[in-house]
């Protein structure tokens, strides 16, 4: 099982966890998070977009010249596709670009993302992380004694809202629970911080 070391709050090491090598171990697959990424970044489209079509574009009801004998090719209106103002054939109309994948593909997914922090040695386990007040300052401090200065996930077992209030003006640095963890912000940040209650929520699912 992998081992990673245990911090406090105040970034001074206190000792050693060992994660679960089902959850935290395995070789990560590259292209399960791949299709994970893109499905998530899929689902993240607004798909809003619009454009008219023959009958939604104002004016055109008379049909601009005689069918016959001026020369000219026929037409029914002025606002045929080829005319200009005409409406667009075929355009896009609104629509969702989200769809899932196979259960156990997003577990996978997940657990590859996470095995790559180890990897990496980029994933921090905090013992606990509380504030009594919401203070950007003091959540600073935290990063700072744990020497996190880029892009940070920080995953706790339940809604912290301190935690989330303090980090919420901090560039780069996003709060998460365990029950809302992803592939895409696992992947889009540099640091993994867990505290030691989400990381045992995250196994109990996963394992």
């Amino acid at each position: 099982m992998p081992k990673v070391a245990l911090f406090n709050q105040a970034g001074s090491q206190v000792g050693e966890i060992e994660l679960n090598d089902s959850v935290f171990g395995i070789e990560p697959n590259n292209h399960v998070m791949f299709e994970a990424v893109v499905m998530q970044r899929a689902s993240l489209r607004q798909g809003t977009h619009k454009t008219k079509i023959r009958s939604e574009v104002a004016g055109g009801g008379r049909k601009p010249w005689k069918q016959k004998g001026t020369g000219r090719a026929r037409q029914g209106s002025i606002r045929s596709p080829q005319w200009r103002g005409g409406g667009t054939v075929f355009g896009p109309v609104p629509r969702s670009y989200s769809y899932k994948l196979p259960k156990k593909v997003r577990r996978l997914a997940i657990k590859s993302a996470l095995s790559s922090k180890v990897q990496s040695e980029n994933i921090l386990v905090l013992e606990s992380l509380a504030f009594e007040a919401p203070k950007t300052k003091e959540f600073k401090n935290v990063l700072s004694g744990l020497s996190v200065n880029k892009k940070a996930l920080i995953v706790t077992a339940g809604l912290e809202e301190n935690v989330a209030l303090s980090a919420r003006n901090i560039p780069g640095v996003t709060v998460v629970t365990a029950d809302g963890i992803n592939v895409l912000d696992v992947l889009n940040h540099d640091k993994l911080i867990m505290t030691k209650a989400a990381v045992e929520k995250v196994e109990e699912v996963l394992a």
